[in-house]
């Protein structure tokens, strides 16, 4: 049997390929495969997925589910250690423009939760998780709001911005870019359920 970290091993990367098996994964099984893939793969899998898929809002927080409550991501970086982490997503109001959101992980009472504004981006193909902006009231389910620009928080969210691409129906590949300019680290997020 494949793995998804096989077939992004493959030369070129077959996106097609990659979907159809992500989608066909249980949900347990779909959250083990994308965290075992490298921070190596993740970079290669960032260039492949340009244009693959387009993202919506609903990928991150689907249809019919209530509005202001949390849809868990399960996340893995290209770190070398602290790599499993979550992001967490909600609607704030029907129709609403952005997302928000904030970051869970083991280090999140050193670091603080990265709270953040999910919007489109200048890519049609691509979203973005706006660190430079917070949400203005607290969700239940969330900590306490804190900014991303001061204390230790500033060296991790601080004039950050993740884009995000389409890999498959529950799983995306995101880039951290830092004032503005391209980082080497990336990570990949898959949807509860």
């Amino acid at each position: 049997m494949t793995t998804f970290r096989a077939l992004l091993a493959a030369d070129p990367i077959d996106l097609n390929a990659v979907t159809s098996h992500l989608d066909a994964l249980s949900s347990t099984e779909r959250v083990a495969q994308v965290r075992a893939i490298p921070g190596k793969l993740q970079s290669r899998l960032f260039a492949a997925a340009r244009d693959h898929r387009t993202l919506s809002f609903s990928d991150f927080v689907p249809a019919g589910h209530r509005e202001r409550q949390f849809v868990r991501h399960y996340g893995k970086n290209s770190l070398p250690v602290f790599s499993h982490f979550e992001k967490r997503f909600a609607r704030p109001e029907p129709g609403s423009p952005v997302l928000w959101g904030f970051n869970h992980g083991a280090l999140m009472g050193v670091i603080g939760p990265g709270h953040f504004v999910m919007r489109t981006g200048p890519e049609p193909t691509e979203l973005h998780v706006d660190y430079y902006s917070t949400p203005p009231e607290r969700l239940d389910g969330a900590p306490p709001l804190a900014p991303n620009d001061k204390g230790i928080s500033t060296a991790i969210y601080g004039n950050m911005i993740d884009v995000l691409r389409g890999v498959s129906e529950h799983v995306t590949i995101g880039r951290a870019l830092k004032h503005g300019k391209e980082t080497p680290n990336y990570f990949l997020l898959c949807r509860e359920g």
